[in-house]
This record gives structure tokens, sequence and C-alpha cells, in this order.
């Protein structure tokens, strides 16, 4: 039998799950509602049973036999009414067999003793134990072997006092047992179905539940693989800067939105200096650290707006919406600038970083991305061949005309 189905598994003769941790785990879901139940069919039958002190004073009168049935019915319900109380303002987790189980044992006692104070009423008696039998079963919500237990201490004793003290024959006893044995029967099966149902009802939920969970946390997963593989497509692994292909897709798209705002639009393309020569010296691993390094200070010097990405090797490529030529060229220097302090960390001393920048700016409708590309990496080539560490711009004249 798989594990899931072992420990929702209900016993045929109790009616509750086999597993010990389930039933507490049902009991606790359903506690709320037995306590409202049983305190208030306990209330409602205290104050039935009260009631029939009416009958009992116009069938005895102001005798001792009423007396004592009087201070009977006031203990019982006392009794009752105050445990009804308690189980209705218990604030525990824990559900509590024994105060569930009182009062059924209370209200047998009762039912009990009033054969022996009115031997006369035997027939009627009668009718009201079969009648608090079933009662017991489908009225007060409770462990069906609790039920069983306090039922069977009723009927054995009611029969019992209908033979002491009302006379009662062989034949009767008989016939009586087996009606109160009827009673036992229908009222143990009826609750006993009921509470596999209810159980069997609470397995489907939590299994639904359980499997809803389980859809929930493989959506997560599923969209935590999403993102990985969007990071994974659109970053660079090295820098974790945009990769060429997702810097071109946003660049386009800032591009044509500052075309469509009549705004400017600058572009940068920055080359490390002398990076042939770290690598050769210093290793390629090395070379990996000093452009993570350059590509991070890159970074957190520009604006939100801007848009920066590796290009290929160790150059990288920056997009900068609604700047003119003059904005680009004090942020290119803000960068070069950036870059230089590097070598004041005592691991970059020896390497004395540095980056040339290519400037290319427009406000024009027809220039394309491809273009602006191009000339920012002309300006680039001239500030090499110039001496590096430095940046160049080129200017578009409807640019500066504007």
């Amino acid at each position: 039998m798989p594990l899931r189905e072992k420990k929702y598994q209900v016993h045929g003769l109790t009616g509750q799950f086999c597993d010990a941790s389930s039933e507490l785990m049902y009991r606790r879901t359903i506690q709320e509602s037995v306590r409202l139940e049983f305190s208030l069919a306990v209330s409602v039958a205290a104050c039935v049973f009260g009631m029939f002190v009416i009958s009992d004073y116009y069938l005895l009168g102001l005798t001792r036999s009423f007396y004592l049935l009087l201070t009977m019915r006031i203990v019982v319900v006392s009794l009752c009414l105050l445990i009804a109380f308690v189980v209705r303002r218990w604030s525990g987790n824990d559900y509590r067999v024994w105060l569930h189980a009182l009062p059924l044992w209370v209200f047998a006692t009762g039912i009990i003793l009033i054969v022996p104070l009115r031997p006369e009423s035997l027939s009627t008696q009668i009718t009201a134990v079969a009648v608090a039998t079933m009662g017991f079963y489908l009225l007060i919500p409770n462990r069906l072997t609790v039920v069983t237990a306090a039922s069977l201490y009723l009927n054995i004793g009611f029969l019992v006092s209908a033979v002491l003290f009302a006379g009662l024959t062989p034949i009767g006893m008989l016939l009586l047992a087996v009606l109160l044995g009827m009673s036992n029967v229908v009222g143990f099966f009826a609750l006993l179905r009921l509470e596999r149902l209810q159980r069997k009802q609470y397995a489907m939920l939590y299994e639904e539940r359980d499997q809803n969970r389980q859809l929930h946390n493989e959506i997560a997963h599923r969209q935590s693989l999403e993102e990985q593989l969007r990071i994974a497509a659109e970053r660079d692994a090295l820098t974790n800067l945009n990769n060429r292909g997702h810097f071109m897709k946003l660049a386009k798209g800032l591009l044509k939105r500052s075309q469509y705002e009549k705004v400017p639009f600058s572009l940068f393309m920055i080359d490390v200096d002398h990076f042939k020569s770290i690598n050769d010296t210093w290793g390629h691993s090395h070379g990996d650290w000093v452009l993570t390094k350059i590509a991070g200070v890159c970074a957190e010097s520009l604006r939100p707006s801007d848009v920066i990405g590796r290009f290929g090797g160790e150059e990288f490529v920056v997009a900068l919406p609604n700047t003119s030529p003059s904005e680009a060229q004090m942020i290119a220097e803000r960068l070069k600038m950036k870059v230089a302090e590097l070598s004041s960390m005592e691991e970059m001393s020896k390497l004395n970083p540095s980056i040339t920048i290519g400037v290319a700016a427009t406000s024009a409708d027809d220039v394309g991305l491809e273009s602006l590309i191009t000339r920012a990496d002309q300006m680039l080539y001239v500030g090499k061949r110039g001496g590096r560490n430095q940046v160049v711009v080129c200017r578009d004249a409807r640019s500066d005309s504007s």
C-alpha cells in the first residue's frame, strides 16, 4: 500500500485514521466546529432532561421521591451546562476526550437513577433510553469508541436497574435487551459511516491541497528556471552586463523613442587599453578579473536610464537616451576618471588600467543604431591611435545645429 494511502487509511471499527498524526491533524481542523456543536447539543439535552421535572411533579407530587429526582436533575443539568460552557470557552489546541465524554456518563447515570425513583414509569423510560442512545451516537459529536462505551453503560445499567427495582421479568429483560441492542447497532453503524465519510472527505481535501502546493512549487521552480534562462540569454556570463544581442535590442528601442520625442541620443564605444598586454603578462584569468572590475565601475557610474553591454572581448558599448554630445562627453570623462581611480587599489596598482572612449551622438530621424556604432567605433580608433586613455566625440551636424 502506498505511503500516502496508508497515512489516510480509516479503521473499520473506530472510524478514525489508523495513523495517529493524521487523526490529530484532523481533530485540530474540526476543533472549533466540534466545540460549537458539542456545547449546543449538551446544552439542549440538559434543558430537555431538566424539563421532565414537570412530569415528575404531576406523577409524584411533593414527595421524597420527587425531591430526590429534582436534586438529581439539578445536578445533571448543572454539570452538563458547566461542561458545555467550559468546552465552548476552551482555547487549547488539544482534544480533551475525557471532557467530551463526561456529559454522556452524567446523562447516562441520571437516566439510570430515574428507574429506582420512578419504577412505575419503566415503559416510558424504555423509550427515553432508546432515544438517548440514538442521541449519543448522532447528536453529540464525539469519538465513536467513547460514545459506544457510554451507550453500553447506559443500556446495561438501565437493564440492571429495571430488573432490580421495576421487577422486570426475564422475557421482558430479553425483549428490552434486543430493543436496546438494535438501537446501539443502528447508532453505531450510522456514526461509523459518518466518521468514515468525514475523514475520507478530509483526506481528499488535504490531498488536493497537497497537489496544489506541489503544483505551485513546480510553477515557481519553472518560473525560476525561465528567469535563469532569460538571464543567461540576455546577460554576459563574465561581466553580468547585457550581452551584445540584448543590448542591441534595448538600444534600438531607446533610439526609436528618442527619435520619436525629437531628443538627442548618444552612444559610447569603450575599449580597455593594453588589454592584450595584461593577458600576456598576468594571464587570462587576471584579465577577466580586470574586465569585471572595469565593467562594474562603468555600470555604477551611469544613469538609470542608460544601457550598457559587453560588445565583445575588451569592448563595451553604452546607449544614452536624451543626451546631447556635450553631456555625453562629460559622462564619458567621468567614466574614464572612475576607471583610472582603480589604480589606487593595491591589487590594481601595477596594472594602471585605463580606457579609451569613442562617442557618437545624433538627433536625426534617419540614423540607425548600426550607423551610430560605426561612428563611435571610428572615434574609438582615433583615440587609440592618438595615445589611448582619452575621449573622442563625433558630433552629428544636425545635432550640433539644434
